[in-house]
């Protein structure tokens, strides 16, 4: 957004976070760093004409996780800070700008661009990932219902594990463990979330296999669909539960027909 004095003050790129357990991926994703340099006021209002459009068709790409843009305080330079699936994902970025009004009307602006290839790693939360696995919830499920269910979890004090896949300071995947109560202690792993913009590479499996040995004995129960959860041990569950059915599994020693109970937080979903 533009305020008086003219400059567009986005979001700030997050801090590229290095820790964690590196996830295992086809192909690595690409960020993109750098800055936009204009030459004279002319291009200064190109972009500040053309960005905005430009930002949000680039958020609007399936392979694209983040594109930041903000304006220094000197208002000749934009700084930018970009996150893509993979090296195809940029290719297709380009070619789409490149047939845009911002790539035809911009190429007289100086470009000082890194590119560098990146692997996501897991992690437990930190204090500061609140806002961003929300975030993230809310456009894996397109909705606020998972992120309502973490939040409400944290407070209760029922997250058992919360664990974030960070890509260059990009949280693009999460996980909750929570106490599962009735006839024998258990854990349910549920939410999982993965970027629309990153499923099917992996991240997700990482996640659930890192939950999997934190429980380690523990039964862990989840709902979801048969054929993707068997492949983590997971099976049909003759369970004493509101979600009682097929897409509840456990993988563990429950026995037959026990009683089990979700956290309260589950309760308003």
């Amino acid at each position: 957004m533009t305020c008086a004095c003219g400059h567009n003050h986005n979001a700030e790129p997050h801090e590229c976070d290095s820790s964690g357990t590196p996830i295992a991926l086809p192909a690595p994703m690409i960020a993109l760093t750098g800055r936009l340099i204009c030459n004279d006021t002319a291009q200064m209002m190109t972009a500040l004409g053309l960005l905005p459009d430009h930002r949000d068709l680039s958020r609007a790409e399936p392979g694209n996780l983040r594109f930041d843009l903000w304006q220094d305080e000197d208002p000749m330079i934009w700084h930018l800070s970009e996150l893509f699936r993979d090296a195809a994902a940029v290719a297709a970025h380009q070619a789409r700008t490149a047939d845009s009004p911002w790539g035809r009307d911009s190429t007289a602006i100086t470009r000082d661009v890194s590119r560098a290839k990146v692997t996501p790693a897991l992690r437990p939360e930190q204090r500061g990932d609140h806002d961003a696995i929300d975030h993230l919830l809310h456009i894996a499920f397109d909705g606020g219902g998972e992120a309502g269910l973490v939040r409400r979890l944290r407070a209760d004090d029922d997250l058992s594990l919360s664990l974030v896949a960070v890509a260059a300071g990009t949280i693009v995947g999460h996980l909750a463990l929570s106490p599962v109560g009735g006839d024998r202690p258990a854990l349910a792993l549920a939410p999982v979330a993965v970027h629309p913009a990153a499923q099917g590479i992996g991240i997700g499996s990482a996640l659930i296999r890192a939950a999997l040995d934190h429980a380690g004995a523990a039964p862990v129960v989840v709902l979801g669909d048969p054929a993707y959860y068997s492949r983590f041990g997971f099976r049909p569950a003759d369970l004493t539960s509101p979600y009682a059915g097929p897409y509840l599994q456990v993988r563990g020693d429950l026995p037959e027909g026990a009683t089990i109970a979700h956290a309260p937080a589950f309760a308003a979903l």
